[in-house]
């Protein structure tokens, strides 16, 4: 197999719902950051043999294959073909561990891996359409082997099984909230952050032919304990999770630009990683969102590691009981998860999150010293996404 190395790695701030990056198009919002890779390296972009991208909402102006038409949109070459993918919050970890396995088996030297979500324009159900009706997703054959739960019921029995306390869920979104503003202060994403153009909206209140730049993270906000506790559970009546401990709906996209190492040293640029292992695991459906468990334990046994071997830890904050029961699984040192603050704090922009924490687990490894970083998610369906990373 070939040396796979991540030459470059982008993202866009993290828009809320209904915020700043709300009226722009998917496209336009995918292609920023498909082009940036290309501006920032220099590298030509004829090089990219495949493109493979993430998407769940696949609808309207996610439709299409979004990610080709946002290379197309972005003036990028038409040689390069594009796939986008849906393994659902995963999709666009998935789509860059797709990427991956195209460069590592030498299909293409060059790839890129990216996602995208527009939450504010195409929102929950919007694939499921009720008029016309064309089916739904789940019919009688699926219940005759799983309930078929939510992804809000998955995160209240996590925390029934594994003893998560409301207090447990509330101190881990303060902390979540605190890590992120203290990311902001210093400067922590700097090196990692797109701003993006969008249009503006007019005095009354419509788009205007205006812009706008937006380069920060939209969704952090002043919490506390009390504030928290002020909250209604969001899930079950007696739940643990709330607003304030649960991911944020967002808009946002990120990019990665993968090739051998061979291919870097040829174009004379200096990676930033190399990707050691990839995996996609399933989980139990209808918990739902323990995947990131089996998928740590499976790229840490495979690759003859332990928890106390990675430096930085991205693990997507869905809900806090996700990332606390694999807190109690793993007993990872919580100083090395999540240590910018994640999508409690941040947002969750589905098919553009794996893509997102990506990058920021790469630009970690450089600003903090570390030397190995390991990137999961969960994902509705029973799925567990890892990537483990190598700083060069």
């Amino acid at each position: 197999m070939n040396d796979v190395v991540i030459v470059e790695a982008v993202r866009s701030p993290v828009g809320r719902r209904n915020g700043g990056l709300s009226t722009s198009h998917s496209v336009d919002l995918l292609g920023t950051v498909q082009k940036a890779l290309f501006e920032r390296s220099g590298v030509d972009p004829s090089e990219v043999g495949q493109v493979v991208g993430g998407c769940v909402g696949q609808v309207g102006m996610q439709s299409m294959n979004v990610t080709r038409t946002a290379w197309l949109s972005a003036g990028l070459p038409l040689s390069a073909p594009a796939t986008t993918v849906d393994a659902q919050c995963g999709s666009s970890q998935q789509a860059t561990n797709l990427a991956y396995a195209l460069v590592a088996s030498g299909t293409v030297d060059v790839a890129v891996g990216c996602g995208v979500e527009l939450m504010s324009r195409v929102g929950f159900g919007a694939t499921t359409p009720k008029d016309p009706d064309s089916g739904r997703p789940i019919n009688r054959n699926y219940f005759d082997h799983f309930e078929f739960t939510s992804q809000f019921e998955g995160s209240e029995r996590i925390a029934d099984q594994w003893e998560i306390s409301r207090t447990d869920t509330d101190t881990f979104g303060v902390m979540s909230q605190e890590r992120a503003a203290r990311a902001w202060d210093e400067d922590r994403f700097g090196t990692q952050i797109i701003p993006v153009e969008v249009p503006a909206i007019g005095e009354d209140g419509e788009i205007s032919e205006e812009t706008i730049m937006i380069s920060k993270d939209e969704g952090l906000r002043e919490t506390t304990m009390e504030s928290l506790a002020a909250l209604k559970p969001t899930g079950r009546k007696d739940g643990v999770h709330t607003a304030g401990t649960s991911s944020q709906i967002s808009d946002g996209a990120g990019a990665l630009l993968l090739m051998t190492s061979k291919k870097a040293a040829e174009l004379g640029v200096t990676p930033l990683a190399r990707i050691i292992d990839t995996c996609l695991v399933g989980s139990d459906p209808e918990l739902m969102l323990t995947g990131p468990i089996g998928a740590t334990q499976k790229l840490l046994e495979e690759n003859g590691m332990t928890i106390d071997d990675i430096d930085v830890v991205e693990i997507n904050e869905a809900f806090a009981s996700v990332v606390l029961a694999w807190e109690k699984e793993l007993n990872p040192d919580m100083d090395r998860v999540n240590p910018n603050g994640g999508a409690i704090a941040l947002g969750h922009p589905l098919g553009g999150t794996g893509s997102i924490l990506t990058t920021k687990a790469v630009h970690e490894l450089h600003r903090s010293g570390g030397e190995h970083a390991l990137v999961t998610m969960c994902c509705g369906g029973g799925l567990g996404t890892g990537t483990l990373i190598q700083k060069i």
